[in-house]
């Protein structure tokens, strides 16, 4: 049976065991550092076993060790950003925890995919690299999957047609330097920038851009979880069940795009292995630019960490 460990059992994390017990992937574990709380959201979640028709185990536990053997390690702990708080705090912050979690990983769960879902997200994908000296196809980050899912939801919406036909396309950093790109969005094969004007392509474009901190405000406490957590589930499947899926993802670079030593989102194929290949799309001067002023922000939030 696959085993697949989630750490972090706050709204992401927690929704991510659910998810990934319906789907009936593997078996879970949710692991947090607050006594009790992984522990009773697992329980609660096993006792809906019956209810929801899944049979597989999920458990909560405060100690590492319980990820032994994990196929797939999920990386959700981490604190959001409050207010007075800059970037460089949150960069801190997280990275002590991301390091305190590839520990862990390293200790107990060696030979596992680690897929980080903590923001900033590439600078904690690039982070978690480094912390475990994971090969470079073993650790990813979940950001495009997320965002393109958003895009794709809005052009659903403007064109007023079904979800299912829309295949959207956004790389570059989880953040607002992300890189939407119209001419791989495409329904039912058909790229908006045929289907709507201009004007409406940018309108979408600057919604998906600011999509994060749309629910944020609407929320005024707390973040979205709903759809990171359905991202999330995606790549996992595509990793246990060896799917080869196309899809874009935090992944680290070697010259892919111009771009070197650093992790950022572009459109990969995933399988067991974990990142089986980066594709290259011809972007145009463009976007390249778009997606090269991306990766500088990235290279910016990297320069208060030591790795």
């Amino acid at each position: 049976m696959v085993k697949i460990s989630v750490v972090g059992a706050g709204m992401v994390g927690a929704t991510v065991v659910q998810r990934l017990a319906e789907s009936e992937l593997g078996d879970v574990v949710m692991v947090d550092v607050v006594e009790g709380l992984p522990q009773g959201k697992a329980l609660d979640l096993l006792e809906s076993a019956p209810l929801c028709g899944f049979d597989v185990d999920v458990v909560g536990s405060n100690d590492y060790r319980d990820i032994e053997s994990s196929d797939v390690v999920v990386v959700t702990a981490g604190v959001p950003r409050k207010p007075g708080m800059t970037r460089d705090d949150l960069v801190r912050i997280n990275s002590g925890i991301v390091r305190d979690v590839c520990s862990g990983a390293v200790k107990y769960a060696s030979s596992a995919l680690l897929l980080v879902v903590t923001n900033p997200l590439d600078v904690m994908t690039y982070a978690a690299l480094k912390y475990t000296g994971f090969e470079p196809h073993r650790v990813l980050g979940m950001s495009g999957v997320l965002d393109s899912a958003r895009f794709a939801s809005f052009v659903a919406l403007e064109l007023d047609c079904s979800v299912r036909d829309v295949q959207a396309m956004v790389i570059g950093s989880h953040g607002d330097m992300m890189v939407p790109v119209p001419g791989y969005t495409t329904v039912s094969g058909i790229p908006i920038t045929e289907l709507l004007s201009n004007d409406a392509v940018a309108r979408l474009v600057s919604r998906t851009v600011n999509a994060g901190a749309e629910i944020v405000d609407l929320l005024k406490t707390g973040s979205a979880f709903y759809a990171p957590s359905a991202a999330v589930i995606r790549m996992v499947e595509a990793l246990v069940c060896d799917r080869r899926s196309i899809m874009p993802a935090c992944v680290y670079l070697d010259g892919e795009y111009g771009l070197s030593d650093l992790c950022l989102g572009v459109p990969v194929r995933l399988g067991r292995g974990g990142v089986l290949d980066v594709i290259e799309l011809d972007l145009g001067s463009e976007t390249m630019d778009a997606l090269h002023r991306s990766a500088d922000s990235v290279r910016a939030a990297l320069l208060g960490l030591e790795l």
